[in-house]
C-alpha cells in the first residue's frame, strides 16, 4: 500500500453506499462482499479512496447514522471478517478505505442510552445531556425542519428531557463528560488498528452545548476535535480525518486550526454554487464563494463534490437564492426536502450530457480533492416518490439485467429505477464500459489525467482574466514549474474568448491535457480559444 504522505491531497474519493452497491448473497440488501466483487470496476474507473456511509449495527431510522455499536458492523452488510478482508483487497489494488464515522449522538437503542434513560444513577447517565425543561439553549436552529418541531425530548422512563440536533432517535452525547470523549477515540482505534484509512467525521459543528450561544464551532468542540487529531497523529500517522462541516467557508477554516485538527473539510458553500453558476449561465457565484473562501493550512485540503447521499443543501445560501434554487431545481415539492432537493446530479442538469460533463469538469478542477458519489458516473436517477433521502440510495446499476446486477433476490431493499430514461434499458455500467464516448469514460478519462498533474491536488488557484468573465470560469492551477489553464464555458452558446496569458507563456499554443495537440491562437498578448456549448478546456501551459 503506498505509504505517500498528505495522500488524500492527491485522492479520488468515491462515496458508496454498502445497502445498495453490490448484492453478494441474494438477499436484497448490498453487502460488504459484495463491494469486495466491485473493487476492479472502482480501481479501473481511476478511484484510490473509497468512502462506506455507515456500517454498524443500527435499528436504521437514519440509515445507520443512528448507530446503536461503535464497534460492530450492521449484519446485513456482513461481518468484521468480511470487513478486513474488503480493507486487504482494497490495499492491494492501492485503494484506501474510510468511514462514516457518527461523533455527535448515538441511537436511543445505545445501550449507553437505554441504561442512562432506565436509571438516574447509572455512570451513562451522563453521556447525554438531560434537562427538566425544554427551554434550554433556545439559541440552537432546528437542523430537520421538516420532521422536528424541537432539539429537547421528553423521555418517559428517564424523567427528563434529552437533547438532538437531529431525529428524536439521535440523542446527542456529552461532551462536557471526559468518559464520553474517552470512549469515541478507543471506538476509533478499533477501526483503525484494522487497518481503515480514516474517518469522515460526521456533524462536527454541534458537539458541544453553551448557554447564550447557537450551539455550533464552539471552542470546545475545536478544542476535542484538536485532542481527536492529535490522538489519531500519534496512533496513525497516515490516518485521514474529514470534516462534515456544513458551514460558511470562514467557519469551517476554524475545522482546520493550525493544521493541527481536521486534515480535511467539505466545501458545502462551493457546491450549491456550481448550479447555480450553470443555470445562471454566469460565473459569478463561484466567483463570490472562492474569494470569501480563507486560505488554509499547506497540510490541509477541501473536498469538493456535485452531490452526495443526503440532499442538497441550501443551508449556505440566502433565502432568495434558496427560493430561486428550489423555482429551478425542484419545481416539484416533493424534489424539496428540509432545506435542500431531493435529487441526483444528472436529473438536476436535466440528463443534459454536455452539462453533466461540465459540472465534473468543474469538481476535478477546482481547489480540493473531489468526490464521486455511487453512479453519478454513468448519469443514474432518482425517485422522489421514495421516503426521505432514499429517492438518491438505489440500486446500483450495473447492467440491463434482473436488477440491474445488483441482486438476484426478486425484492430489492429500494426498487430499482425504472422509469425512461434513468432505467437499467439505457443507464448501466456494463453499456458505457463498452461505449467510448459514455459518460463512464468521459468521467474516467478525466480522473486519469488529474491524476498525472499534482497542480489540481496541491497547486495555488487563480482567477485568469478572459474576454468574457461572466460566461467563462477560466482560472489557472499551479504548482512547483507547472501552470495549467482551465476554461469552462457555462453557456449553451459556442464561445470565442481571449484570455491574457503572462509573456513566458506565448512561444507556442499550449497542449490539451487529453489529446496532447496544441490549441488555441497565440495573438496580442492573449491566446483565443473557441469552445463548443457547455464546453471545457484543460491547458497545460508550462
Amino acid at each position: 500500500m503506498d505509504r505517500t504522505p498528505l495522500w488524500y491531497k492527491d485522492a479520488i474519493f468515491y462515496e458508496l453506499y454498502v445497502r445498495a452497491f453490490r448484492d453478494s448473497n441474494g438477499d436484497g440488501h448490498g453487502d460488504l462482499k459484495g463491494v469486495i466483487e466491485k473493487l476492479d470496476y472502482l480501481q479501473d474507473l481511476g478511484v484510490n479512496c473509497v468512502w462506506l456511509l455507515p456500517i454498524f449495527p443500527s435499528p436504521l431510522l437514519d440509515d445507520g447514522y443512528d448507530v446503536a455499536d461503535f464497534a460492530g458492523i450492521h449484519p446485513d452488510y456482513g461481518t468484521l471478517d468480511d470487513f478486513k478482508e474488503l480493507i486487504k483487497q482494497a490495499h492491494k489494488r492501492n485503494i484506501r478505505i474510510i468511514t462514516d464515522f457518527v461523533v455527535n449522538h448515538t441511537s436511543a437503542d445505545h445501550p449507553w442510552f437505554q441504561a442512562a434513560r432506565n436509571d438516574r444513577n447509572s455512570p451513562f447517565r451522563d453521556f447525554f445531556v438531560w434537562s427538566d425543561t425544554p427551554e434550554r439553549f433556545p439559541g440552537a436552529r432546528i437542523i430537520f425542519v421538516d420532521t422536528e418541531k424541537s432539539n429537547w425530548t421528553w423521555d418517559e422512563k428517564a424523567g427528563q428531557y434529552y437533547w438532538h440536533r437531529f431525529y428524536s432517535s439521535q440523542p446527542d452525547l456529552n461532551y462536557d463528560n471526559p468518559a464520553v470523549q474517552s470512549e469515541i477515540l478507543e471506538a476509533m482505534k478499533f477501526w483503525m488498528d484494522m487497518g481503515i484509512d480514516g474517518f469522515r467525521v460526521d456533524a462536527i459543528p454541534y458537539l458541544f452545548e453553551r448557554d447564550g450561544t447557537n450551539c455550533e464551532n464552539l471552542p470546545e468542540t475545536h478544542a476535542f476535535l484538536k485532542k481527536m487529531r492529535k490522538y489519531v497523529d500519534e496512533h496513525f500517522p497516515n490516518a485521514v480525518l474529514l470534516s462534515e462541516a456544513n458551514q460558511w467557508p470562514e467557519d469551517v477554516r476554524e475545522y482546520f486550526g493550525d493544521g493541527d485538527e481536521m486534515h480535511m473539510a467539505f466545501h458545502f458553500p462551493v457546491m450549491p454554487r456550481i448550479f447555480m453558476s450553470l443555470r445562471r449561465e454566469s460565473s459569478n457565484p463561484l466567483r463570490r464563494i472562492l474569494q470569501r473562501t480563507p486560505p488554509i493550512p499547506d497540510n490541509c485540503q477541501w473536498c469538493t463534490f456535485l452531490r452526495n447521499h443526503d440532499e442538497l443543501t441550501l443551508e449556505m445560501v440566502t433565502e432568495s437564492d434558496r427560493r430561486w434554487m428550489w423555482s429551478q431545481f425542484a419545481p416539484d415539492p416533493r424534489m424539496r426536502l428540509n432545506l435542500g432537493i431531493r435529487r441526483r446530479l444528472a436529473p438536476l442538469l436535466d440528463n443534459d450530457f454536455a452539462k453533466i460533463v461540465l459540472a465534473n469538469s468543474l469538481l476535478f478542477t477546482l481547489p480540493g480533492s473531489p468526490i464521486v458519489y455511487y453512479g453519478d458516473e454513468i448519469g443514474m436517477g432518482d425517485n422522489i416518490w421514495l421516503n426521505d433521502r432514499d429517492g438518491v440510495r438505489t440500486p446500483m446499476q450495473w447492467n440491463k439485467g434482473k436488477n440491474a446486477g445488483f441482486t438476484d433476490a426478486d425484492k430489492t431493499f429500494n426498487p430499482v429505477i425504472d422509469t425512461s430514461p434513468y432505467d437499467p434499458a439505457h443507464v448501466n455500467v456494463a453499456d458505457q464500459m463498452a461505449d467510448l464516448a459514455s459518460l463512464y469514460y468521459l468521467t474516467k478519462n478525466m480522473i486519469a489525467v488529474r491524476k498525472v498533474h499534482r497542480a489540481f491536488g496541491w497547486g495555488d488557484f487563480k482567477w485568469a482574466e478572459p474576454s468574457k468573465p461572466k460566461e467563462i470560469a477560466a482560472y489557472y492551477r499551479s504548482f512547483q514549474s507547472e501552470t495549467l489553464l482551465i476554461v469552462n464555458n457555462l453557456t449553451s452558446r459556442k464561445q470565442t474568448v481571449d484570455i491574457k496569458l503572462a509573456e513566458e507563456q506565448l512561444f507556442f499554443p499550449p497542449p490539451d491535457l487529453f489529446t496532447g495537440r496544441a490549441t488555441g491562437e497565440l495573438l496580442d498578448g492573449s491566446i483565443r480559444l473557441e469552445l463548443p456549448e457547455n464546453g471545457y478546456l484543460w491547458l497545460k501551459l508550462s
